[in-house]
C-alpha cells in the first residue's frame, strides 16, 4: 500500500541564475525569492511553482538585458 503524504507545503523557494560573457568580463545576475503558501487555502502547488518561477526568470531576463545595454558598447 502507498505511504499518503500528510506534510504539508508552507513555504516553496527558487533561485535563478545566468552568466554572460561580454569582451572580457563576466556579469552574472541572480535573485532567490521565497513564498509562504497560505494555509488557509486549497492551492495548485504546480501553478505556484510556475508563477514563482516565471517571475524569477522575467526578472533575471530583465537583469541581463540591462547589463547588456550597459556594458556591450
Amino acid at each position: 500500500m502507498a505511504y499518503e503524504v500528510k506534510g504539508k507545503t508552507t513555504k516553496i523557494t527558487a533561485t535563478s541564475r545566468c552568466a554572460i560573457k561580454i569582451k572580457d568580463n563576466y556579469y552574472t545576475a541572480e535573485l532567490i525569492e521565497e513564498r509562504t503558501m497560505p494555509n488557509d487555502e486549497e492551492i495548485d502547488l504546480d501553478k505556484e511553482y510556475k508563477a514563482l518561477f516565471d517571475s524569477i526568470n522575467a526578472e533575471i531576463d530583465n537583469q541581463i538585458s540591462d547589463i547588456i545595454k550597459t556594458f556591450a558598447k
